[in-house]
């Protein structure tokens, strides 16, 4: 299979019509590798344990999921098709809970076969809908990073937390497509990058990716953001996110909470960058979005090395909801939301 090295970060995932090829990306940085998806399960097996992993690029990889799936049903009815083509939408979309962009993948392949009707080119329908999923979703990217550039001037320092970049989508990224299309204009900005604990995706994706593309990168621990601002380094932050609920509350990689606070005490704008398939009008505010816990070795152990007591009990939520009034912007392809986000998101979903 060909593979793509745009911007000379390898591709997230590759679709050849037969599998899909996924950049594993717990094997980041040190080792670029891809794994060959054939079967539904499978991909759900690499969204958990997260060989791929951002709202994004779950999203479009369930699209074609979907796709691996209905080859699979045996089925010749219509209507048990779909329901056994539903019954493995439910189980990819059980692989992350809070990313809301992997239901709403499920939810649109759903949608396509329905409207189909007819089963003897439902399979070719199907594709086409996750070839157009994958399609939209580079194209919502550069639309949310010239939105966010419009908001950033020539020299800012920009923190970001966990990875939203290339590598979390299909190209550009969320938060980050900013930095790349700054560096096609001349305009230069300053990454800096938490190294987001547990899993360290800002080390191991961010900067990596940041770096290939040869942008001013600098790495920092998670605890370091506040004396940074302290120190005038930060003109603003920007982050992505996988679940916005209705009043604007917005859910992202833990740690995202706690540089929301610093930067108002501060008065740095927190700006998220998030396509609207992320917004979820469903959930009226953040106390509805439902928090994924993971294991707690994340914690205890870095790679194969105990960093912890034998037995420590541990809490290890992926995710934390950032306060609406802590948010100075909510940035998709279709506009940004500015408060009240509840009258102002309406607008563009």
């Amino acid at each position: 299979m060909a593979r793509r090295y745009g911007m000379k970060t390898p591709s997230t995932l590759e679709w050849d019509g037969r599998c899909l090829e996924l950049l594993d990306q717990t094997r980041l940085p040190a080792e670029t590798a891809y794994i060959d998806i054939y079967t539904a399960q499978a991909l759900r097996e690499a969204i958990m344990s997260m060989q791929v992993r951002g709202a994004p690029a779950i999203g479009v990889a369930a699209a074609y999921g979907m796709v691996l799936a209905a080859r699979t049903i045996t089925e010749t009815s219509f209507k048990a098709f779909l329901r056994a083509l539903n019954k493995e939408g439910e189980m990819l979309a059980s692989a992350r809970p809070t990313a809301v962009n992997l239901a709403w993948a499920v939810g649109r392949m759903m949608d396509a076969a329905r409207m189909h009707g007819r089963m003897p080119q439902l399979l070719e329908r199907l594709e086409h809908e996750a070839v157009t999923i994958h399609k939209e979703d580079t194209q919502n990217n550069r639309r949310i990073g010239e939105l966010a550039l419009g908001l950033l001037k020539d020299g800012y320092g920009i923190l970001t937390h966990c990875n939203a970049g290339m590598l979390a989508t299909t190209q550009y990224g969320t938060a980050l497509s900013a930095f790349y299309l700054a560096q096609e204009r001349g305009i230069s900005l300053k990454a800096y990058v938490d190294e987001t604990r547990p899993r360290f995706q800002g080390a191991s994706l961010t900067a990596y990716e940041l770096m290939q593309a040869g942008i001013d990168t600098t790495l920092i621990c998670d605890n370091m953001a506040a004396l940074l601002m302290k120190q005038g380094k930060i003109n603003a932050v920007m982050t992505g996110c996988d679940r916005v609920a209705a009043n604007g509350d917005a859910a992202n990689k833990v740690g995202t909470f706690s540089l929301s606070i610093v930067a108002k005490h501060f008065g740095i704008p927190f700006y998220v960058a998030a396509p609207v398939s992320t917004i979820d009008l469903a959930c009226s505010n953040g106390s509805q979005i439902p928090i994924e816990e993971r294991s707690g070795e994340e914690i205890t152990r870095i790679g194969k090395t105990c960093i912890a007591p034998e037995g420590v009990k541990t809490y290890n939520p992926a995710f934390d909801i950032t306060p609406a009034e802590n948010i100075t912007a909510i940035i998709t392809e279709r506009g940004i939301a500015w408060p009240p986000f509840r009258e102002s998101i309406k607008t563009i979903v």
